[in-house]
């Protein structure tokens, strides 16, 4: 199992050593998300500052960039990283692919994003062989590409894709077509196995792959700390965020795995009532450890694998890495020291 680090960067001018630590101490991938800030920014620069460390977007939301334009910034970054970059793409829901990015939603996001990673293929493969490029489908179409604007050949021109998703659409295509799949951190080991794994086999199968040609990547739900109020305060913070995804109708298939769709109805309810803030409190232990981690920060990164052994193929904790924030510095250490 992998262990990575997920950062939410609000300096880029400290990208470089951060990237630095986090390749030191021993840690295999650094990702970024696509929150406040552009994914893609911090990347050059952790890149140039390190020689090992895997570089990827967790995630880069697809729809509102052109296969054209995302093709080229991930080609520039695998030639950049020298191969150390990973795509990972999700297709977010359609108010904000409309409404915050006024982007095209095409009503069918599993038929939309096989298209988009099919022309990103043909775009790199028009790029690695210096030809033009023809693509055509019912979302995408490319048929022109002058010389002047290709890049050219790169050294490692097979840029791996990870694909985002909760239900099992967007699992089976990950079978056929993705390299990773990021799975959501409102997920429990029951729907892992029950419905993520079979459907991402199921689409490897039709594709004539195994589900081991596939890595399973997650920033999963962790709760620990050194001391009873570091304990107290991330215990809100992750009921806080498990309430908050099981007052989405989306994700209740997940709830339904366990006969918990009364809860999610619940939590949806006092959404609408604004009780945001009371809706931690109505988080029982018995789901809070269905989704969550819960152990101090010298057993956390083994429990972890105990837990997702088989499971998963690389972890992050769901909350960033940040060397400011001392009272999760140790955390970190403990989860570097178990990779040693």
């Amino acid at each position: 199992m992998k262990f990575d680090v997920v950062i939410f960067p609000d300096d880029l001018n400290q990208m470089a050593d951060l990237a630095k630590q986090v390749e030191d101490m021993g840690f295999d991938a650094l990702w970024t998300a696509e929150t406040t800030h552009n994914p893609f920014l911090p990347l050059p620069l952790a890149a140039a500052n390190t020689s090992k460390l895997q570089l990827g977007t967790g995630i880069a939301v697809a729809f509102p960039r052109s296969p054209m334009i995302m093709a080229q910034t991930a080609w520039d970054l695998a030639a950049q990283s020298n191969g150390r970059f990973l795509l990972g793409l999700g297709t977010q829901i359609a108010v904000h692919i409309v409404k915050r990015f006024s982007a095209q939603w095409d009503g069918k996001p599993v038929s939309q994003l096989r298209e988009y990673i099919e022309a990103m293929r043909a775009i790199w493969q028009a790029f690695q062989n210096e030809s033009g490029v023809r693509y055509r489908g019912d979302h995408y179409t490319f048929g022109v590409l002058p010389p002047f604007f290709n890049p050219g050949p790169i050294e490692h021109p097979d840029i791996p894709i990870y694909i985002a998703g909760v239900g099992a659409a967007l699992c089976r295509l990950t079978g056929e077509l993705g390299n990773g799949f990021h799975v959501h951190p409102f997920h429990t080991t029951k729907y892992l196995t029950e419905l993520t794994r079979p459907a991402i086999q199921e689409g490897a199968e039709k594709a004539g792959r195994s589900i081991d040609d596939i890595d399973l990547s997650c920033f999963i739900f962790v709760v620990t700390g050194s001391n009873e109020e570091e304990i107290q305060r991330n215990t809100i913070e992750i009921k806080s965020q498990i309430a908050f995804y099981a007052s989405t109708p989306s994700y209740h298939k997940v709830l339904d795995k366990h006969g918990w769709r009364d809860f999610g109805e619940k939590m949806n309810a006092m959404t609408k009532q604004n009780r945001w803030d009371e809706m931690w409190k109505e988080v029982p232990d018995e789901i809070l450890h269905e989704f969550a981690v819960v152990a101090p920060p010298d057993e956390l990164p083994y429990a972890v694998r105990e837990k997702y052994d088989g499971l998963l193929d690389r972890v992050s904790y769901y909350f960033p890495f940040d060397p400011e924030d001392k009272s999760r510095q140790i955390i970190w250490e403990h989860a570097s020291k178990a990779m040693s």
